[in-house]
C-alpha cells in the first residue's frame, strides 16, 4: 500500500461543488483506505495499492461519472509532500502568500515557465522536482503575471495550485 494525496483542481469553485463527506465515499467504494479530506478544495489523502498511472485515470473517471465534471487531478506520494513544501525557496512573510503548482507533466511546468518575464519585486517563481514554486503580495494571488499564465486553459489538465499552510494540513 502507497499513502497517496490527490489535489483536485477547480473544486468547490466555478458551480463545481463537492461536499468533502461524499469525496471520501467515493475513495472508499474505489477500494482506498485510511482516507480522509482536508479543507473543502479538494485534498483526500489515502492509501491504495494500486499503482500510479491506473490510480490517477480511475480517480478521475470515478469523479467524471459520479460529480459531472471535467475532472483532474495530480496525484503526489504523501511520503515526498514534507520535503517539497520544506523546499520552498523564497522567504516567508506576513504580507505575501507562498504557493507550490503540482504538475502531472513536467514538459507543461517547462511550458509554464518559458519565457516568463516577472517583476521579482512582485512575484517569484522557481521550478522544483514536479512543482513551481511561487511567492506573491497577499490578495494579488489571481492577478499577477505569473498567475495569469497558470489559470490558461493548457495548463487546466496538469496542474493545480495549492497554498502551502494547506500542504502542511496534508502532512
Amino acid at each position: 500500500m502507497t499513502r497517496w494525496i490527490a489535489l483536485l483542481r477547480g473544486v468547490n469553485v466555478n458551480g463545481i461543488t463537492i461536499r468533502s463527506a461524499d469525496l471520501r465515499t467515493l475513495f472508499e467504494e474505489r477500494g482506498h483506505t485510511d482516507v480522509r479530506t482536508v479543507l473543502a478544495s479538494g485534498n483526500v489523502v489515502f492509501s491504495s495499492a494500486m499503482p500510479a498511472p491506473e490510480l490517477k485515470a480511475d480517480v478521475e473517471q470515478a469523479l467524471r461519472d459520479r460529480f459531472g465534471y471535467d475532472a483532474w487531478i495530480v496525484l503526489v506520494p504523501h511520503d515526498a509532500l514534507a520535503a517539497l513544501v520544506d523546499a520552498f525557496p523564497f522567504e516567508s512573510s506576513a504580507d505575501r502568500h507562498d504557493y507550490v503548482l503540482f504538475g502531472s507533466d513536467d514538459a507543461a511546468l517547462d511550458d509554464l515557465l518559458a519565457d516568463l518575464v516577472l517583476d521579482e519585486t512582485v512575484e517569484r517563481v522557481a521550478r522544483g522536482d514536479g512543482v513551481v514554486y511561487w511567492s506573491c503580495p497577499k490578495g494579488s494571488s489571481t492577478d499577477t503575471v505569473f498567475a495569469k499564465r497558470a489559470g490558461a486553459a493548457r495548463f487546466k489538465r496538469t496542474t493545480t495550485t495549492r497554498n502551502t499552510n494547506t500542504l502542511r494540513k496534508l502532512l
